[in-house]
Parts: C-alpha cells; sequence; structure tokens
C-alpha cells in the first residue's frame, strides 16, 4: 500500500488555472450563500444555550483533529506523509454546507446546527490555519526519519498564505453575503433555496469535474483512499456522537454534532491545495487532493446514510425549504 501512496503523491493531476479560478468561485458562492442564512439569532443561541454549542465546537476543533492524528499514528508508516496531511487538512476544515440540510433530514437540531455552522465558518479564518499547522506540525515532527526524506523536503506549512486564501475565499463572501441579508431581506428569502440548491449542485458538479479529469488516476487508487476516507469519516462521526453522549446532551443534539463533525468542507481543502502560494508545484500533494476531493464526495453519502437511519428512512422532500 505504503508504495501506491507514493505513486500517489508525485501525480501531477490535471487541473488548469481556469478550474482552480471556477474551485475558488464556488467555494466563494456557496460561502456566500451560507451567509445568507445567518442571523444575529443564531449567535444569540450560543450564548442562550452554550452547553450544545461549545460540545460542538470541541467536538469539530479538538476531538476531530485528535483522532485524526491517532488514527494517523496507528497507519504509522503504512502512508505516505503528504496523505495524512491530507487527513489532518480536512480535519482542520470547518463543517460543510450540506451539514444544515443533513442534520434536518436526520432531525436533529437544526437551530443548533446553523449555530455551529455560523460559529465555525467564521471562526475557521483563524482556526484552520492554525489546526493545519498545528497538529500537522505535530505529525510531521513524530514521523519516523525514514518517512521524513525526499518526499516531504520541499514541505513547508505557510500558515499565513492559508489565511490569507481563506480571508479572500472565505472572508469576504460571508462579510457581503451577510451585510446583503441585513440590507435585502425579503429579497434573501426568496433567493435563499435555489441558491442553497445551486450551491450543492455546483460543488458536486466542481469534484465530478476534478474525479473526470483524472479519471485514470481516479480508478487506478480509490480502492486504497476509499478505505482511509470511510474510516476517517466513521471517526468524526462517531467522535463526535461519543464526545457529545458523553457530555450528556440529548439524542437529537448528538445527532447534531455528530453531523457537524463529519460532515467538512472539502472544498475549501481543495481550494488551497491548488493554491500555489501555499503548495508550490513541487510539492507532492496527489495524495492530499485525492483525500479532500474523495471526502467531498463520500461525507455527502455517509450524511444521507446516517440521516436516513435516524429518521427511519422517512426523509422528507421539503428539507431544503
Amino acid at each position: 500500500m505504503l508504495e501506491t501512496l507514493k505513486e500517489i503523491d508525485f501525480i501531477h493531476l490535471n487541473f488548469s488555472d481556469d478550474n482552480k479560478f471556477f474551485l475558488n468561485l464556488t467555494i466563494a458562492f456557496i460561502m456566500f450563500g451560507v451567509a445568507l442564512e445567518l442571523k444575529p439569532i443564531d449567535f444569540r443561541r450560543l450564548i442562550s444555550s452554550p452547553k450544545a454549542a461549545i460540545i460542538g465546537i470541541i467536538s469539530q476543533s479538538i476531538v476531530l483533529p485528535l483522532l485524526t492524528l491517532l488514527f494517523l499514528y496507528i497507519l504509522g508508516d503504512n502512508i505516505t506523509p503528504t496523505v495524512g496531511l491530507g487527513m489532518i487538512l480536512v480535519a482542520a476544515c470547518p463543517g460543510g454546507n450540506v451539514s444544515n440540510f443533513i442534520c434536518s433530514l436526520a432531525r436533529g437540531n437544526v437551530a443548533l446546527s446553523v449555530s455551529l455552522t455560523a460559529f465555525n465558518t467564521i471562526a475557521c479564518i483563524l482556526l484552520t490555519p492554525f489546526n493545519f499547522s498545528f497538529w500537522g506540525g505535530i505529525y510531521l515532527r513524530t514521523m519516523s526519519a525514514d518517512m521524513k526524506g525526499a518526499l516531504l523536503r520541499p514541505l513547508e506549512i505557510d500558515s499565513f498564505s492559508m489565511l490569507s486564501t481563506i480571508v479572500i475565499i472565505l472572508g469576504a463572501p460571508l462579510i457581503i453575503g451577510m451585510l446583503f441579508r441585513f440590507k435585502f431581506p425579503s429579497l434573501t428569502n426568496k433567493i435563499l433555496v435555489p441558491i442553497k440548491r445551486f450551491s450543492i449542485l455546483a460543488f458536486s458538479a466542481m469534484v465530478i469535474i476534478i474525479f473526470t479529469l483524472n479519471f485514470e488516476h481516479f480508478l487506478n487508487y480509490i480502492s486504497i483512499i476509499f478505505v482511509l476516507v470511510l474510516v476517517h469519516n466513521v471517526l468524526a462521526m462517531g467522535g463526535g456522537y461519543l464526545t457529545a453522549k458523553w457530555s450528556g446532551l440529548v439524542l437529537q443534539d448528538r445527532k447534531t454534532v455528530a453531523i457537524e463533525t463529519g460532515i467538512q468542507n472539502s472544498g475549501l481543502a481543495l481550494a488551497l491545495l491548488f493554491n500555489p502560494a501555499i503548495f508550490p508545484p513541487e510539492v507532492p500533494v496527489g495524495g492530499m487532493v485525492f483525500i479532500a476531493a474523495w471526502w467531498g464526495v463520500w461525507h455527502i453519502i455517509a450524511g444521507l446514510t446516517i440521516a436516513g437511519y435516524w429518521s427511519g428512512f422517512k426523509l422528507g422532500s421539503s428539507a431544503l425549504a
């Protein structure tokens, strides 16, 4: 498996500058749509009912990266460092834009889900580069000497460049979206559902484009990446659920924390990976890209599956409304 993963690392994926621009534009549009849903009451809930929100934030920002690191220690030298860093990068990203939709299907606490999305999306401007640098740094420092060879020699975690990118593709759309809702509340209510639906379609199209352009690579390596992402996602959702359960939260809140922890904004991870200011072309990041791209597919499948289970597979057609 290790030799196969080394091959992935050095693959130059087919992804043009136009594709990268479209990816960044898609993520920015998704964040604009998320911002249209943010209301002052979402943040007030964090203060009025802090326990569930605090547990959700801890699960997303601390428990998931910690579980990821422990999983990487178990895998040891059976994976390449860049594949491990790809898993850490996904864990450092905020919740995905479909988490509120999945939560509503699962009959979780949608208000809590929206509140956690609101906080984590804004906080990720600082937390994502910090968590990637912190947990990624621990991972690299504790690896065996043999695994630190030429493969990682050019890799340096540039937190400032990552922060700058996040501010541009997340921070600006969030501010614009929140201002738009404040200035045009009636119009916002009319366009919110179409934008939400289009956001899901746009991101799905972006992931399909990535896999289509690299279909041969995908066929060669999906079996390994599938297993890694599957276990990682199970740890995320399971860790979130157990953290909420051990904290004494009710079932509805446990579902929400599990979903918020297991649905990650892997699109942001891809946008960061394709930014040459953060990961220069000479850095072998093929494994990181494969992990992030397949996460974008798998977390939707896993989210819909767990939502179906929790709802007794009675998924309402109006969940997006």
